[in-house]
């Protein structure tokens, strides 16, 4: 199979580490930004520190600059992420079967056990591979995180969309895109709670196995500025959101121990391989 990938250029933080886990796989990376470095909600955005950091992994010259014009302050954020994702999508599709679309700060654990998914779903016909993240909500300590679980504290996935598609896919929002999909999934039942209980699992793999989304791992800093540019800041800049982050983030066994007690927002506490070059 013929791998390229894009990449959304905003967000420095577990830049450097999402890349060079599939980076020998691929043909080429598309990289797209705004070519006046700002947010689809018109904040600025770090893109040249970015760049800085490509051009650090980039050490065989696979990356290709693609700026655009993607500020539209009347559109709703998303309706712009999707024009976006979908361009750089178009530029990615050019000489490639399948295109990797994973997020800046996803990383992969074991790109082998991806690679190997990515070739039963070419296999079996589908349009698109469904692979589970992990999805962290922050850093208590060094190598520990509260990790988006179950109720009773079990490993959940996440998916935010398939993370590769056949090359010319068009996406319908955000990530995500009308096409036949391959699950993989974290147990041979679905686990995570946004999707039906009797969803279709093709593939079972190790939680070990699966991709890291650093979603909210962020110095307080960092994490009020993700919220200001993110394409959900209508919910995430309600004082609340952030607040309630920064609690659990001081008091994690609080939040992990009163996971049976709510309704949703359950974490459990766990050890991941800090990714070299993410957030201190």
């Amino acid at each position: 199979m013929r791998l390229t990938a894009y990449v959304l250029v905003a967000d420095p933080s577990f830049l450097a580490a999402s890349l060079r886990a599939y980076y020998p796989h691929v043909d080429r990376i598309v990289l797209s930004y705004d070519r006046t470095s700002t947010s689809w909600t018109g904040t600025p955005l770090p893109v040249e520190e970015c760049l800085a950091l490509v051009k650090e992994v980039d050490v065989e010259g696979r990356c290709v600059h693609a700026p655009g014009d993607y500020v539209r302050l009347g559109d709703e954020p998303f309706d712009a992420e999707t024009r976006q994702r979908q361009d750089a999508l178009g530029l990615a599709s050019q000489d490639a079967d399948w295109v990797l679309q994973l997020d800046t700060d996803e990383v992969m654990l074991d790109p082998q056990a991806f690679l190997a998914a990515l070739r039963r779903a070419d296999a079996a016909g589908a349009g698109g591979l469904d692979y589970p993240s992990r999805w962290l909500y922050s850093r208590v300590a060094p190598g520990r995180y509260l990790e988006a679980s179950s109720r009773l504290w079990r490993p959940r996935a996440s998916y935010p969309g398939p993370l590769a598609v056949r090359a010319g896919t068009r996406l319908r929002h955000a990530r995500q895109a009308d096409v036949p999909l391959y699950r993989v999934d974290l147990g041979p039942w679905n686990t995570d709670p946004a999707h039906p209980h009797d969803a279709t699992v093709h593939e079972v793999v190790d939680p070990g196995s699966a991709v890291l989304h650093f979603s909210w791992v962020r110095s307080p800093d960092v994490m009020r500025r993700k919220f200001g540019w993110s394409g959900h800041t209508e919910d995430y800049s309600r004082p609340v959101v952030y607040e309630r982050w920064e609690r659990r983030t001081r008091r994690p066994l609080a939040a992990v121990l009163g996971s049976p007690l709510r309704r949703t927002d359950w974490y459990r506490l766990v050890r991941v391989p800090e990714p070299p070059g993410g957030e201190p």
